[in-house]
């Protein structure tokens, strides 16, 4: 089984719900979406109707594509959706992918959300479909998503310039972070013990 295909599953534990995204998604993804702090750091925009449904419908078919895996987060506590974040780049004869596409909607930042979403992928990445190497990559200017990638225990690995454009025309330098599979015990351990940014 491909790793496309081995990374369309369901992953959940007491704290939330990740699923893979389908167009039934579509009005919990609008409801978190149209908050314009999520954008400031991306290379797309949702500013209005119009832009949501692009960006909605793009994600959607990436994901059914086998481009990658969009996942639908929802939080347990509420029973709402609470964002959204993806497998990419699955360079399956490498044993190498990307979680990225991470975004929460204003009520679920600082819940430990990211904390939980992204180990339950990195577990189902490395113990699953046998990944040797997770990577992030974010602007080099997001510190928020900076200090959360620390919290998780990737190690920063250097600063990619002028990696691509963003929306107001800066382009922006990309910032890489991974965590390995022999560093994956570690990592589990520390993420088991619960979130340490809020």
């Amino acid at each position: 089984m491909s790793w496309s295909e081995q990374s369309r599953v369901r992953l959940e534990n007491e704290h939330v719900l990740l699923t893979p995204m389908a167009e039934t998604d579509r009005e919990g993804w609008r409801e978190q979406a149209m908050d314009p702090e999520i954008w400031t750091h991306f290379v797309t925009r949702v500013e209005d109707q119009a832009s949501f449904v692009r960006f909605f419908y793009s994600s959607l078919a990436a994901s059914d594509s086998g481009q990658r895996t969009t996942f639908t987060i929802t939080d347990k506590a509420s029973g709402r959706v609470a964002g959204a974040m993806s497998y990419g780049n699955l360079a399956e004869g490498d044993r190498r992918l990307e979680i990225g596409g991470s975004w929460l909607g204003h009520d679920f930042r600082g819940r430990g959300i990211n904390h939980w979403a992204k180990y339950l992928m990195m577990r189902h990445a490395f113990e699953e479909m046998g990944a040797e190497r997770v990577e992030f990559k974010t602007d080099v200017l997001n510190e928020r998503a900076r200090r959360g990638l620390r919290a998780i225990g990737a190690t920063e690995e250097g600063v990619l310039r002028s990696y691509d454009p963003m929306p107001d025309g800066r382009r922006r330098d990309a910032v890489y972070y991974s965590v390995l599979g022999a560093e994956w015990p570690h990592v589990r351990e520390l993420l088991e013990e619960g979130p340490r940014f809020r």
